[in-house]
């Protein structure tokens, strides 16, 4: 496991998982604020990045165990890097890199938002899991078949070839997302586990998903509604116990 800074953006297949808070802004205030001291606002930074250097440690040799454990012939040695790209909300997500090396990026923002070591851990366990369960293989067969499958339509009625591209470019996008909703819940049961496993609280961890914005259940969305993702890791950890 290697743990490091992500200065270029990765330009490859990525199982994004959106995490982006929902708190309500503060109103405008009617007199200027002084601004908290530097001293502060380091000290802040400091334990945001110590906690997560922690959970490193204590989650990715779990999450690695875990993947030798279900899978077979799966690279299961984990990069864990920071996406340190400006300008971001708050996200992690999981990738393969060129030689098909598991790599879980977090942002800044991300790693400075969580609460706790239980959320940060839940977060880590989850994109691990997106890999142990193949998503991204997954994802991509879904996509293929839903391009042949329109495109073939598109053909057969007599479309042109630009009516078969653009069938096509539908095909894999309602492809890619048939299953979206299933994959999440797949990585909050067996984020549930390794969080489990590497010694914090994933119903304490889950309680992230109550500050960001709730997808609901649309049509084609990519993530199911947060109630339901919440009681899914609580009905896991019951089992645990």
């Amino acid at each position: 496991m290697k743990f490091r800074f992500l200065a270029p953006l990765l330009a490859l297949t990525i199982s994004a998982c959106s995490m982006v808070p929902s708190e309500p802004q503060a109103p405008t205030p009617a007199t200027p604020v002084t601004p908290a001291p530097d001293t502060a606002v380091s000290l802040s930074a400091e334990r945001a990045a110590r906690q997560f250097v922690n959970v490193v440690k204590t989650v990715e040799p779990v999450a690695e165990a875990e993947c030798r454990a279900r899978t077979s012939g799966m690279n299961c040695d984990f990069n864990i890097v920071v996406d340190d790209r400006p300008g971001q909300a708050p996200n992690a997500f999981q990738t393969l890199d060129k030689a098909g090396r598991p790599v879980l990026a977090f942002n800044i923002p991300l790693i400075a938002t969580v609460r706790n070591a239980d959320e940060l851990a839940f977060v880590m366990g989850h994109e691990a899991s997106h890999h142990i369960e193949s998503h991204i293989a997954r994802q991509q067969r879904n996509a293929t078949a839903g391009a042949v499958i329109l495109g073939s339509i598109a053909a057969i009625t007599g479309g042109g070839d630009q009516i078969v591209q653009s069938a096509q470019e539908v095909g894999a996008t309602l492809g890619a997302r048939s299953y979206s909703k299933d994959f999440e819940l797949e990585a909050d049961r067996l984020g549930t586990v390794i969080t489990h496993k590497a010694g914090y609280d994933p119903v304490r961890g889950a309680a992230f998903f109550t500050r960001i914005a709730d997808p609901g259940n649309t049509f084609l969305g990519t993530h199911p509604p947060n109630a339901a993702r919440i009681e899914t890791v609580r009905q896991t950890a019951a089992t645990l116990k």
